[in-house]
């Protein structure tokens, strides 16, 4: 006869796992006593299993944020539109206009470094 193997998964997921440690949870509760969970001795449900509501709560809003951070990026890069384009072409005829004091583009908010980069030697 041929042996089966078999692997109970646990999620990876955080929505997924506080999902099962719920429904463990509440049937550890319906099981009572009786509960063969009661046995654990490193783990308590009865500590964490009363945080998991909390938790899953908290873990929903994080998500709704997260989904709302997404649609304000998707809004905020709708409206800058090719703002890189246009600092750089400021910059390229703000440097033309300003050949022989290019300080002067830190007037309109640009980093002005005059030093000398350092070449980097392997």
């Amino acid at each position: 006869m041929k042996t089966i193997s078999i692997r109970i998964v646990v999620p990876t997921n955080i929505g997924e796992l506080l999902k099962l440690g719920t429904l463990i949870y509440n049937k550890h509760l319906a099981d009572g006593t009786k509960s063969p969970l009661n046995s654990l001795s490193d783990y308590n449900w009865n500590d964490h299993g009363p945080n998991l509501p909390l938790a899953s709560a908290k873990h929903d809003e994080a998500e709704e944020y997260t989904r709302r951070a997404e649609q304000a990026y998707r809004e905020r890069d709708r409206l800058m539109g090719d703002v890189t384009g246009l600092v750089r072409s400021s910059r390229d005829l703000l440097k033309a206009v300003f050949s022989k004091t290019p300080k002067k583009l830190g007037e309109w908010g640009f980093e002005v470094n005059d030093t000398p980069r350092v070449v980097k030697t392997k």
